[in-house]
């Protein structure tokens, strides 16, 4: 049971977290002035430390068994490569202790012993090669409990840290920063220099006290002193950004400058379980998309699986309007998007093409990320971005049924719109009679009196669809990207909504076949910042009564007020992700709220948040 370290915040698999010593610790961090050994097994046998002091502690003020260290049981290390049989044999007994402590384990060998943190023994062997790496720490994070904290000792440098947290790295120690000071070479955050090829009259990069001088009077020490302050600040600067939701940005740029960083989140990129069981659905921070990295990103590569699997276009009896994105977000804020409004008039269904997105329905133009990122606009689209961006637009016709297609995009999309059909054409089990008919109605660019023209003769003829088709439109589309494929229809079937876009609510039009929802009753309310809905208790009702999966978290017999804690939780739905409604059910309560974790967070954690409750009522 992890009593001593508290997950606050998730980024991906980085973390934002607390060991809970005497001094509080703020993760990721460097253990060196709290760390307590209490020693090998391999020379001989140890004692484990008795609770309030003793053992062979390596921290001054700090010693074993107490609350101010983080204790490394006794233990026995193994090298990379060591057969599993051999680590099993001699694996010690960890026993439960009542102060922080920490088992050291191989990522072959990982379990669960009970401890608030656990030391991986062979983290000098699989830094800097890639492939290793991230399958050790997949494998080992797997396999410890999700509320307990990794540490990597000997391996952490002011230019690796980064990528060390965002795979999910805790804690880490100044090791082979002192070393390779020892040895002459000058770390940054973006490589290392030898010393000895500064010249006399150089000026030093970096602001700590230890370059205050002459480069011709910089020596060993003095380069020691300034790697490990170099460290500490860029793990503050890494810590930082996990809790502003934006280290993936910066390890796109920050990678860069060694091979095997940018390997490693390529790597993770491809293991989607592992990212994405632990990426929130939403966040407050803006995605920039800088580079054909930002394609695999979790949070691009799940909207538009969601967008082409779960969600369902309502008005696709009308013809489809492929239109470019815009600068603005959302979309219908811009002022060339509200010309194509002015064209389109309510006679077809809106999507938006954009890169690194993919496609847009104009219904969740507001759902993270759609109006969460800034993209660097050169002119040209990359054979990535066409064959990615055609390849979603292809994917959501399959799931469409509309008539034919308007397509007023400028010369620079056409490929993707042909790449589409092309792809839907080829498609064994898609009929030529499937494919809808296109026609381009943009001659020079999509603003210009003659294509908004264009624009709007291509529709003439077409039926107008209401407001309020449109508005239950955007909260079945809404519903449907956040619970499910057909939740928008089973959860809204019969509802009004009003209000003014974006601000909408929706109550319902009649009343629940158990009683248990009036007519009238507001059963959830659109939250623009991010594009989902927040229920009522009305609405969770709603949503339990009908056939929708529900993503149910079970509590022991407690009403919780503000936030229900991991400590508490019976079990919850495997498909829960940070940021999702959810349902709070016990003998007690009944409830709906935000995910703090994961579902199978919840389940597993000792410690935490697991839910933020917005609203409860006593059984």
């Amino acid at each position: 049971m992890t009593q001593f370290f508290e997950v606050h915040g998730r980024d991906g698999a980085a973390r934002d977290g607390e060991v809970r010593l005497a001094d509080p610790l703020r993760t990721p961090a460097i253990v060196d002035d709290v760390l307590a050994d209490a020693g090998s097994l391999w020379p001989e046998e140890r004692a484990i430390p008795e609770a309030g002091g003793g053992g062979d502690g390596n921290a001054a003020d700090d010693p074993a068994g107490t609350d101010a260290a983080l204790t490394v049981l006794p233990h026995r290390g193994f090298p990379a490569g060591t057969d599993p049989e051999v680590q099993d044999a001699f694996e010690p007994d960890y026993p439960e202790v009542d102060y922080p402590s920490a088992a050291v384990v191989h990522q072959d060998t990982a379990a669960d012993h009970g401890q608030d943190a656990y030391v991986l023994a062979s983290a000098q062997g699989i830094v800097g090669h890639a492939a290793a790496f991230v399958d050790a720490m997949l494998t080992t994070r797997e396999t410890i409990p999700p509320d307990t904290a990794l540490y990597l000792p000997g391996v952490a440098t002011p230019g690796n840290v980064a990528t060390l947290a965002y795979a999910g790295v805790d804690l880490v120690d100044t090791d082979r920063a002192v070393i390779r000071g020892t040895q002459g070479w000058y770390l940054t955050s973006d490589g290392e220099q030898r010393i000895s090829d500064f010249d006399e009259g150089d000026e030093l990069p970096c602001a700590c006290p230890a370059c205050q001088q002459p480069a011709g009077e910089f020596d060993r020490e003095d380069c020691v002193e300034h790697n490990v302050a170099t460290l500490r600040a860029e793990l503050a600067r890494v810590r930082s950004r996990i809790r502003g939701g934006r280290l993936r940005d910066y390890i796109e740029g920050q990678a860069r400058h060694e091979q095997w960083h940018t390997a490693v989140f390529r790597r993770l990129d491809r293991q989607w379980s592992y990212l994405e069981e632990r990426t929130p659905i939403v966040r407050r921070s803006e995605i920039t998309a800088a580079s054909e990295d930002t394609l695999r990103r979790m949070e691009i590569q799940r909207f538009a699986d969601r967008v082409t699997s779960r969600y369902s276009p309502r008005l696709d009896s009308y013809p489809l309007v492929l239109v470019p994105c815009s600068a603005s977000k959302p979309y219908s804020d811009s002022q060339s998007h509200a010309q194509f409004h002015d064209a389109i008039d309510f006679r077809g269904h809106v999507v938006s093409i954009t890169s690194p997105i993919g496609v847009v329905p104009a219904e969740l133009e507001l759902t993270y990320p759609a109006q969460h990122y800034d993209s660097v606009v050169t002119g040209d689209w990359s054979e990535t971005e066409l064959a990615f961006v055609g390849e979603v637009l292809a994917a959501y016709l399959r799931s469409a049924d509309y008539p034919r297609i308007v397509a007023h995009v400028p010369e620079d999309y056409r490929p993707i719109v042909e790449r589409a059909l092309e792809t839907l054409a080829d498609a064994e089990d898609v009929d030529d009679a499937a494919v809808p008919p296109v026609e381009y109605t943009v001659s020079d660019h999509p603003t210009t009196a003659d294509s908004l023209a264009a624009l709007a003769g291509a529709l003439d003829g077409e039926l107008r669809y209401s407001r309020s088709q449109r508005y239950r439109a955007i909260v079945r589309g809404i519903a449907d990207y956040m619970l499910g494929e057909g939740a928008g229809d089973e959860v809204f079937d019969d509802v009004e909504v009003h209000g003014r876009y974006p601000k909408l609510q929706v109550d319902a039009a009649a009343a629940g076949s158990d009683g248990g929802v009036e007519s009238g009753d507001q059963l959830a309310a659109v939250v623009p910042t991010y594009g989902t809905l927040a229920f009522t208790l009305a609405g969770a009702r709603r949503w339990v009564d009908s056939a929708a999966p529900v993503k149910r978290v079970e509590i022991d017999e407690f009403v919780p007020h503000g936030s229900a804690l991991a400590p508490g939780v019976v079990d919850a739905d495997e498909a829960i992700r940070p940021g999702d409604e959810v349902v709070v059910e016990g003998p007690q309560a009944f409830g709906v709220g935000r995910a703090a974790m994961s579902g199978p967070e919840m389940a597993a954690s000792t410690r935490g948040v697991a839910v933020n409750v917005r609203h409860v009522e006593e059984r």
